[in-house]
């Protein structure tokens, strides 16, 4: 592979942004592939994965190029020179990076491979953590599988095509999929690609949603007619799905604390041709309190670490903090409370989590049945879906019927 100057920069630049400035890697990507317009397909896919990649093993790379943070772009010249290194690509002869001791890295990397934390590039604290919570052997095994890059899987929107027709749609378009067997409405890329520049998707055919995620409607056993409530939509991937399982019928209501984040969900609703959905902000506790008691089913997709999806969020290792996740079950257990009072009697709940931390799983479940909030709620069933197991996101879902 032959590295092309402008599109190093880009990568370098993106990098300073994720961490120096603490800005979010998705959206930094987003804006460096709009830079220069000649760039083809192969050259915005170079920046998004060497960004990410680095991003990823951000811990790894800086151990061996031997810098700390906050990185200066001699810094991130050297992870990046890294990074080549350890990919067998050959370094030019650029200022930014000569000097590159290439040998001595394949000797560090060896040599700090054998160590977990360096190895799966996480913090000391993360480690701990995981170990704490799910034992060496699983953690080893998660963290491993949770550092792989994520597939693109889209959920094909039964009110407008089927999986078998979608799949035929975006192989017109020279995109190829292959259906996934327990999950009835995924399809997976064969390769990454731009799927939001599809007919099929500005037509509504599709969503792009993890398999794991797809699974989390399905469990809440909804049906047409029904009143369903999503007490924490955000931008509704989940709603969507829960309008095509109803086919349109019954209601669903939406809401959320992020204004912005409902809008979002009304846009995409519209395109996929999903009616029954009335969003809700939740700006005072009035609006909770007008619900109790009235839902056929809720869907509690709670916040959480989000753990689950590192392979498609890496920068979340950098930016979670321990506080954070003492901070975050808390809340889990106040919305536990709170929102299961929507829920009327012989009604359904589904609490769900994409962690893969039984803290905030199985353990927050346990502790809502045991206070007075929970006492008229039995446990139908739950799952844990490990990336280790699956290849797909970590998520929780537990199942709960208000039996009085």
């Amino acid at each position: 592979m032959r590295l092309h100057r402008n599109l190093v920069f880009a990568t370098i630049d993106a990098l300073s942004d994720i961490f120096n400035e603490g800005k979010y890697a998705d959206k930094v990507i987003a804006n460096a592939l709009k830079r220069d317009k000649r760039w083809g397909s192969r050259d915005r896919s170079f920046i998004a994965e060497t960004t990410y990649d680095i991003v990823r093993w951000k811990r790894l790379y800086a151990e061996i190029a031997e810098v700390k943070e906050p990185f200066s772009r001699e810094n991130l010249f050297r992870l990046f020179a890294v990074w080549a290194t350890l990919r067998g690509i050959e370094l030019p002869d650029w200022k930014q990076i000569e000097d590159t001791p290439t040998r001595r890295i394949k000797g560090k990397f060896d040599s700090l491979s054998q160590i977990r934390k360096y190895r799966e590039s996480i913090p000391d604290w993360l480690d701990e953590l995981g170990v704490q919570e799910l034992g060496e052997e699983l953690w080893t095994k998660e963290i491993h599988a949770l550092n792989n890059t994520a597939p693109v899987v889209v959920r094909a929107n039964s009110l407008k095509t089927t999986k078998e027709s979608l799949k035929e749609e975006l192989q017109k378009e020279n995109i190829e999929t292959h259906p996934l067997k327990a999950y009835p409405e995924a399809l997976e890329l064969n390769e990454r690609a731009n799927v939001f520049r599809t007919k099929a998707f500005q037509d509504g055919f599709f969503e792009v949603q993890d398999a794991s995620s797809q699974q989390v409607a399905h469990f809440l056993e909804v049906e047409p007619g029904m009143r369903v409530v999503d007490t924490c939509a955000g931008a509704g991937g989940k709603s969507l799905h829960l309008a095509a399982l109803m086919e349109n019928k019954g209601q669903i209501i939406a809401l959320d604390i992020y204004g912005n984040k409902l809008k979002e969900l009304k846009r995409r609703a519209k395109r996929a041709g999903a009616h029954n959905i009335e969003t809700r902000e939740i700006d005072t506790t009035k609006v909770i309190k007008k619900l109790y008691n009235s839902a056929d089913r809720v869907l509690i997709d709670a916040p959480c670490s989000g753990l689950g999806v590192l392979s498609r969020n890496p920068d979340a290792k950098w930016k979670l903090q321990p506080e954070f996740i003492d901070r975050i079950k808390a809340t889990q257990s106040e919305i536990l409370d709170s929102y299961s009072k929507i829920v009327k009697s012989g009604g359904k709940m589904v609490y769900a989590t994409c962690s893969v931390l039984p803290s905030e799983n199985q353990e927050q479940v346990e502790k809502f049945l045991a206070r007075e909030e929970g006492k008229n709620f039995r446990l139908i069933k739950d799952q844990k879906l490990l990336s280790s197991e699956t290849g797909y996101d970590g998520f929780y879902m537990a199942l709960l019927e208000k039996t009085s």
